[in-house]
Parts: structure tokens; sequence; C-alpha cells
């Protein structure tokens, strides 16, 4: 049994609480929080019957937690995820894993120096349909892979960002791009694969703060592929959808609904019996307001764990959609095309006002 903690306790600890606590992933369990704002880490910890803490140093001097969750801004990751691993916990730690290369490099450094495992969540990639996917990907039915797209047309209006005093702010959260497009970004880079450069530009269109709230871009891949990204939060009045299209030379698959989810389109040259059973059967995922993989995303973490295998989305590959999402800030700024692999200057995502 993997023994769980979880640090910050706002809006995204929903999930991670009720599969943990609600015991909904065999061979783990919640055994406490930890959040400063008293009220916050009180709510979910009487709603599992486990202690809460509301002082950082407490929480990791106990002896029964395995692995941390770390759910806090997402400029705050790295101190926490250091602290975790000097404690000798594993480190869970949601999207993005750092606002600044430097400070995602420490937290592998500080992982690796004290032995333990560092997972990144990218829940998207244990979407059914996204499996599938893959699964068509790596068994060469795509062919040459030419144009991939993701979209995140989202609603997240003035209210969203007054929840708390970080978001949309360059030192703690970043914008559109950092935080709601940052799994989106992941999986078309997941798909196909390292990235030459990127061109990209941005606003700030229907909300005040610093960050930007729309923005778009093309990529060029390694492959020869292209890449077109578009994410915003100023989609009025819900949300509309977050996708990922596939384009080869063998074939086109789009993956659409809220958050890369639903099969909206599964067309190859060579047809295989196989690509009904997909349609009929994988079309869709559960509903989930924060995606559809965190069980499944949970379930391998415990098997890593346990059987001491590799994690699908380490430190490693963290930073490198890290890296791909600090170019396009890159470019904003610059108004150039950026190339991989570069080291920012002017871009402003994580730095302190």
């Amino acid at each position: 049994m993997i023994r769980f903690g979880l640090l910050g306790c706002g809006r995204i600890s929903k999930r991670h609480s009720d599969l943990l606590g609600g015991g909904q992933i065999k061979g783990a369990t919640l055994v406490s929080v930890c959040d400063l704002i008293a009220e916050r880490a009180d709510a979910v910890a009487s709603r599992f019957s486990v202690p809460a803490f509301y002082d950082l140093n407490d929480f990791l001097s106990q002896k029964d937690i395995d692995a941390v969750a770390v759910l806090t801004p997402s400029g705050l990751h790295p101190q926490h995820a250091i602290a975790c691993a000097k404690a000798g916990k594993h480190v869970i730690v949601e999207k993005p894993m750092a606002l600044r290369l430097q400070d995602a490099d420490a937290m592998i450094r500080a992982c690796d120096e004290a032995g333990v495992k560092l997972f990144v969540v990218k829940q998207n990639r244990f979407n059914v349909p996204i499996v599938k996917a893959r699964e068509a990907l790596e068994a060469g039915r795509f062919g040459r892979l030419v144009l991939g797209t993701v979209r995140v047309r989202w609603c997240r209006d003035q209210s969203y960002y007054d929840l708390d005093s970080w978001r949309g702010t360059w030192a703690y959260d970043g914008g559109v791009l950092t935080n709601q497009a940052s799994h989106h970004i992941d999986m078309l880079e997941w798909f196909f694969g390292d990235v030459v450069s990127v061109h990209a530009r941005a606003t700030t269109a229907l909300v005040k703060v610093e960050t930007e709230d729309t923005a778009v871009a093309t990529l060029k891949f390694r492959n020869g592929a292209l890449g077109i990204i578009e994410a915003t939060t100023a989609v009025r009045p819900r949300d509309l959808e977050g996708s990922l299209s596939i384009l080869g030379e063998k074939g086109a698959v789009e993956i659409a609904g809220f958050a890369v989810n639903e099969i909206r389109h599964w067309r190859f040259v060579d047809e295989l019996p196989i690509d009904k059973v997909v349609v009929e059967r994988y079309s869709v995922n559960p509903p989930n307001v924060y995606g559809f993989g965190h069980q499944a995303y949970y379930e391998h973490v415990v098997d890593c764990l346990l059987h001491q295998r590799a994690a699908l989305v380490d430190g490693l590959q963290g930073r490198k959609s890290l890296e791909l999402i600090s170019a396009l800030y890159e470019s904003i700024e610059t108004g150039q095309e950026v190339a991989l692999r570069f080291e920012p200057r002017r871009s402003r995502l994580g730095a302190l006002s």
C-alpha cells in the first residue's frame, strides 16, 4: 500500500482526494493533507477522516507518508517538490512541473539525489481515445506525419482568476499556454516528436491579469511535420472543446470533447477490423471536468512505485514540455521565431514582479 499525502487543498485537490481518499485506487490510500489555509485543509481532511496540517515541515515529518501529491500554485512547485524529496517522499507534481527550466532541473536533481521518484501529472495521456491513437501511431498506421493541431477553447472569466491572488500571474501561474493548454501542448509533442522551432503570438483579451488569455503558435517538428496551437480562455459563455488532430499520409484522427476525450474522426487508408471496435467501444471517456485519466494515472504511479517501473511522464518528460512552453513565451516577447534548444532571456514566465 502506497500512503499518499496531499500538499495543497485548492480547486484541483478534489479530484486527487476523491481518488486516493475514496478508495478508488488499488494499492493507494490518503493519510494526510496540508494547506497554509486551514479552512481548505480542514475541509478535505474532514471528508476523509485524515489529519490536516498547516505547516509544511510538520506535514513532511510524518513517517506514514510515502508519496506527496504537490497541488500548490505552479510557481511554488519547485520549492515544495524539493522539500518533499529531501524528506524522502516520492513526488507527484501537477502540471506544469515548474515555470522555469532551471527550477525543473533542480527538482529532477533533488529527486535523483534523494533516491525518490518524480512524476508529473499528465493524465490526459491515459484517456482511452488517446491510448488508442497512440497505439495506431506506434503501429505506423499514420505513415509520415504531416500536421498536428491542438485547440483549447475554454471559458475562464474574471471570477475564476479572482479566486486566488496567484492566478494569471507570471511568478506563480502563467497564462493559458502554461495552465489550461499545457496538457494539450504535451500531447502534441508526444505524438509528433521533437520540436525544431516555434513562432507564437498572444494577447490578454477579456480579463484583467498579467498573463495571456489567448495565444496562437506554429511549430516545426524535426520529422518535417508542422504544428498549430490555438489556446484561449476567452470563450464565452461556456467551454467549447479541448482537441487534438493528427494528420498523416495514411490516416487522420481527431480527438475532441472537453478534454481530448472523444473521438471525432478515426480514418485510415488501410482499414482494419479493430477500427470499428475502437469507434464503438472507446470513442468517449466518462465525463470529468479535469480530464479523464486521473484514475489510470494514479494506478500507473502505484504500479511504478510498487514494482520499480519507469514512469510514463517523469521529470525529464515534464521538463521537455516546459521547454517548449518557454520557447513559446520567448517568441511572444521577441516577436521572432525561436529555436529549441535555447536559453530564455525575455520570457517573463516564473519571474517575480
